[in-house]
């Protein structure tokens, strides 16, 4: 599909997600990345004219694209926000949350995004192009020791010491990184070995994007804010593409999952908790090899238990 511009999106898990979300079709479903709307479109041809599907975007040009889509459907509507908003929906309001993570291809391919260090554009990386720094605006006053500590947490970059110090050095001696070509060069004169196959850069501009952008901290929120706003039995689901992502998603759904008993009433019942966690799956063989970029999602499925009486 192809919306607004010359670079396509290819939806991950497209069936397997929606299949998921377990359809009533009079029911209210969130699509929290709303994207190219992939997703969004495969649902909204299972819900019934009283079926309702909310859409979060950060993405200017996303929001453009599910603007058109609301404005040939009165079941569709789109928010201009990140997706930690969730809890305005309100209590208990929606049978199913999809989240679907990370940067799309067209945000990936479009040069003037400054997402990839495969093509030179200006270095930004914001995914809401309308607010807050971009990635070359912060890296002209940061400090090396918190730029290293965010290339190394956000990027579980082993070199990220070295490159930090690299970006000082270059900035000191030529001014300030404008372009992804830029920090590329010097990204790669800093590592000295990476795993066959990916690009010295990769986990840098991982760790950049992520922390401009807020990702980690915004993804967390939006997963206890699905415990407010879904009803009982509405499933929770999320594509994940990287491990810090995934990692996040398994350890809250395993946390909310998981009985506790007070130790303190040892014969009581154990407490009852707010999710059961479903299942976990990958992209098949054949949609790794139509989709190269799908081969690192992994999502995972919960749905809302019942509320304690």
């Amino acid at each position: 599909m192809v919306v607004q511009s010359a670079w396509s999106h290819q939806t991950v898990l497209l069936t397997e997600a929606v299949e998921a979300l377990a359809i009533n079709p009079d029911g209210h479903y969130v699509d929290a990345t709303f994207g190219r709307g992939g997703h969004s479109r495969l649902l909204l041809q299972q819900l019934s004219p009283r079926g309702r599907l909310t859409a979060f975007d950060k993405d200017p040009q996303a929001v453009a694209a599910a603007q058109e889509l609301a404005a040939s459907d009165g079941r569709f509507s789109i928010r201009h926000q990140g997706f930690c908003h969730l809890t305005e929906l309100g209590p208990a309001s929606v049978d199913g949350v999809l989240m679907d993570l990370g940067v799309s291809s067209p945000q990936i391919d479009d040069p003037e995004r400054g997402f990839s260090f495969r093509h030179d554009g200006p270095l930004d990386m914001r995914m809401d192009t309308t607010r807050g720094q971009s990635v070359a605006q912060w890296l002209e006053t940061v400090e090396v020791p918190t730029l290293a500590e965010v290339i190394r947490e956000y990027g579980e970059e082993r070199f990220a010491q070295p490159v930090a110090k690299a970006i000082d050095r270059r900035r000191q001696e030529r001014g300030p990184i404008r372009t992804t070509r830029e920090l590329a060069e010097v990204v790669a004169g800093a590592v000295k070995t990476r795993e066959p196959g990916k690009d010295p850069a990769t986990r840098t501009f991982q760790a950049l994007r992520i922390f401009i952008n807020a990702e980690l901290e915004e993804l967390q929120q939006a997963l206890e804010a699905s415990l407010h706003v879904l009803r009982p039995g509405g499933r929770l689901v999320v594509i994940s593409f990287h491990s810090l992502e995934d990692r996040m998603v398994k350890q809250f759904m395993a946390r909310h999952s998981r009985a506790v008993v007070d130790r303190r009433v040892p014969f009581a019942e154990p407490a009852p908790m707010p999710l059961t966690s479903l299942s976990r799956l990958m992209p098949s063989d054949a949609e790794v090899q139509g989709n190269p970029r799908s081969r690192s999602a992994v999502m995972r499925v919960a749905t809302r238990t019942e509320a304690p009486a």
